[in-house]
């Protein structure tokens, strides 16, 4: 699945406000919730029920939260870049900036996975990461995301 088909243009948030992880979290609730017509605090509880298995900060500033949700039809991608950086309780102790969120319907199963190895694929080059870091514009953002998948295709 090609991330265009799980990251809208309007789910990228090129300058997110959030000063701690649990701020972070509620913030991309939030937005997710508003772009699903989905209840926040249910997204909010199921990104904190993963977070509490083990952090989603996989190192190099760099977090994925996921989860599943009972009746969501798809899967559902949102991207982040944090105004500043904040501690995540990471791999690496390295504090996150850019952040993708994975919601996926909860008899996702193996397009569950899939999606969430080629995000991190994709987060784990090093250019894209300088790019994402480097442009503060929506637009720019959501190409490289998509664009870049495309050469990730599993």
């Amino acid at each position: 699945m090609p991330l265009a088909d799980l990251l809208s243009p309007n789910a990228v948030f090129p300058m997110l406000r959030a000063s701690s992880k649990k701020q972070a979290l509620q913030e991309l609730s939030h937005q997710a919730s508003l772009l699903m017509g989905r209840d926040q605090r249910e997204i909010f509880e199921t990104l904190l029920q993963r977070e509490r298995l083990g952090s989603t900060g996989v190192g190099n500033g760099i977090a994925i939260p996921h989860g599943k949700l009972p009746g969501l039809p798809k899967l559902f991608g949102l991207f982040a870049r944090l105004e500043k950086p904040i501690d995540f309780e990471s791999l690496d102790g390295a504090p996150v900036d850019l952040v993708f969120l994975l919601l996926a319907p909860e008899a996702a199963g193996a397009d569950h996975l899939k999606a969430l190895a080629r995000v991190a694929r994709m987060l784990r080059d090093p250019d894209i990461v300088e790019k994402l870091r480097a442009t503060r514009d929506a637009g720019a953002i959501h190409t490289l995301l998509t664009a870049s998948s495309a050469s990730n295709a599993a």
